[in-house]
């Protein structure tokens, strides 16, 4: 490698708004904010839950039940 025409790699410290502190190395030499990390994101925890607003899911799946009964065969 070439000496002078590379940026400096050092140490940098992410931290999240829950409070996980992640050491890393980084071009950027200050402190990075994240709002959500994988220690407090819903897909990573588990906890990821499926908000139904305005009954949107139930409307769709009602729909569907609908068309899949008219095209069933008719005994």
């Amino acid at each position: 490698m070439k000496t002078g025409i590379h940026p400096r790699y050092s140490n940098t410290k992410i931290v999240c708004v829950c409070g996980n502190v992640i050491e890393t190395r980084s071009v950027s030499s200050h402190e990075v904010h994240v709002e959500i990390c994988s220690a407090c994101h819903p897909f990573y925890t588990g906890k990821q839950k499926l908000m139904d607003t305005a009954g949107r899911v139930e409307k769709f799946r009602r729909k569907y039940e609908k068309a899949a009964a008219a095209q069933a065969p008719k005994a």
